[in-house]
């Protein structure tokens, strides 16, 4: 045969394939509407394993596998038609429903924001780029930015999360299982790092340097050229740079920003110390409430998944399927429990669009643990 007529053959079997799966799903229709008459979970894995122990010595040894691959994508697809079916309905899709109602038009330009560090710092700058006026509230940690917003002390805070040339922020994402928030911005700030040290120091004589861990990795190469110096962790650049300039020394500098060295004293030894001139850090503001401004096009999870084979991988299909974009996929450790963990999902779409709507639901239906972080713009 040629491929011609080998493509037709498939795209008949696709049709009856196709037509076979619509009353499949019709027939699942039914097994819920009985399931949720009688009080019955839907999912039922001992019939799972007698279909796919039967598929497999149908398909035979070579496509065994591959009936297995293609039958549990069915079952997963039925556990969330029926699950939709049965739920009454989705807390997530009520939560979408309530922010869309009550987030005004604009973000304010005036508001109450919590930033970790001090003053001068990358945070301040980007939440400087987000609003007109804030009044700032400094906090120590990430932590207490978290906390400020939960307690409602202020309106927003603000927090780094990834940078283009370092990688995730990992202690961001480790307090975000532990807070209730929502992200409602993102912002993208273009860093430059430079070398900060007290009028007279000279590049030669500096023995100890101050930053923040991600600034150290952001400038991992210009660092390299000064063997023997000390390399001493801060929580902030701002912080570094307040620290060098209240302790005088001509011998310790800080990696911060230009900003920084107008603002406590101190002179650039060396600009432009990191790595590529292409570092940005993004970052996300966060609020206690839920709040969809117009324009939402970038949409973050949390969830887990079963500690299965595939399990990861199904959820995923189900974006691909729809066309949604992937931009960035975080696993953290679930503290307690050995090789299990939380995943942090970033995807490009609108909240709008009825299927991604469908989609959360089913997923919050589905998994072992499901939280919406929220739908925003990123600047």
């Amino acid at each position: 045969m040629d491929l011609q007529k080998l493509r037709g053959e498939i795209d008949a079997i696709d049709t009856q394939m196709t037509d076979l799966f619509v009353r499949r799903m019709g027939l699942c229709a039914e097994v819920a509407r009985y399931k949720k008459e009688n009080g019955m979970a839907v999912v039922h894995q001992g019939r799972e394993r007698e279909i796919l122990s039967r598929i497999s010595a149908l398909a035979g040894d070579e496509l065994d596998s591959y009936a297995r691959i293609l039958f549990s994508t069915l079952f997963d697809l039925s556990r969330s038609y029926q699950s939709m079916l049965i739920t009454e309905a989705s807390p997530v899709e009520g939560k979408i429903d309530e922010a869309l109602r009550s987030t005004p038009q604009m973000l304010p330009k005036k508001a109450v924001v919590a930033c970790q560090g001090v003053e001068g710092g990358y945070a301040q700058q980007a939440c400087d780029k987000v609003f007109s006026f804030a009044d700032i509230m400094y906090f120590r940690s990430w932590e207490g930015v978290f906390s400020a917003v939960q307690k409602g002390l202020c309106q927003y805070g603000i927090l780094p999360i990834e940078n283009s040339s370092n990688g995730s922020v990992n202690g961001v994402y480790d307090l975000m299982r532990s807070f209730d928030f929502h992200i409602v911005r993102g912002v993208k700030l273009h860093v430059n790092h430079s070398l900060l040290a007290c009028p007279g120091a000279d590049l030669g004589g500096i023995k100890e340097i101050f930053s923040h861990e991600q600034a150290i990795g952001q400038c991992s190469e210009f660092l390299k050229t000064l063997p023997g110096v000390q390399i001493t962790v801060c929580e902030n650049t701002a912080m570094a740079a307040k620290l060098v300039a209240e302790s005088g020394r001509t011998d310790a500098a800080a990696i911060s920003s230009p900003v920084c060295a107008a603002m406590y004293g101190l002179r650039e030894l060396r600009q432009g110390v990191h790595n590529t001139d292409n570092n940005y850090t993004r970052f996300i503001l966060i609020a206690k409430n839920p709040e969809i401004y117009p324009g939402a096009d970038h949409l973050s999870l949390m969830f887990k998944v079963g500690h299965t084979p595939g399990s990861l991988t199904r959820v995923l299909a189900r974006f691909s399927a729809l066309g949604l974009n992937m931009t960035k996929l975080e696993s953290r450790p679930i503290s307690g429990a050995d090789f299990h963990y939380m995943f942090y999902m970033d995807f490009e779409g609108s909240i709008y669009d009825p299927s991604v709507r469908k989609l959360l639901c089913e997923l919050e239906q589905e998994l072992e643990l499901f939280v919406f972080l929220g739908a925003y713009q990123e600047e």
